[in-house]
């Protein structure tokens, strides 16, 4: 399974979020060791930040 990653690294400083792909820090540092499962889990919870992303800037 590819990261999500985008290559445009720069965390939010409140949230610990990546402003490029939108995984949290624990998320990013965890990918290389996740199973398949807990990686749909974070690509599921980086859906979710999008969506809610993009109803805020609508």
């Amino acid at each position: 399974m590819q990261s999500p990653c985008v290559r445009q690294c720069c965390l939010d400083d409140e949230t610990l979020v990546c402003l490029g792909c939108l995984r949290t820090l624990d998320e990013i540092m965890a990918w290389g060791e996740a199973s398949d499962e807990e990686r749909l889990r974070i690509l599921e919870a980086v859906a979710r930040r999008r969506q809610a992303r993009n109803a805020r800037n609508g």
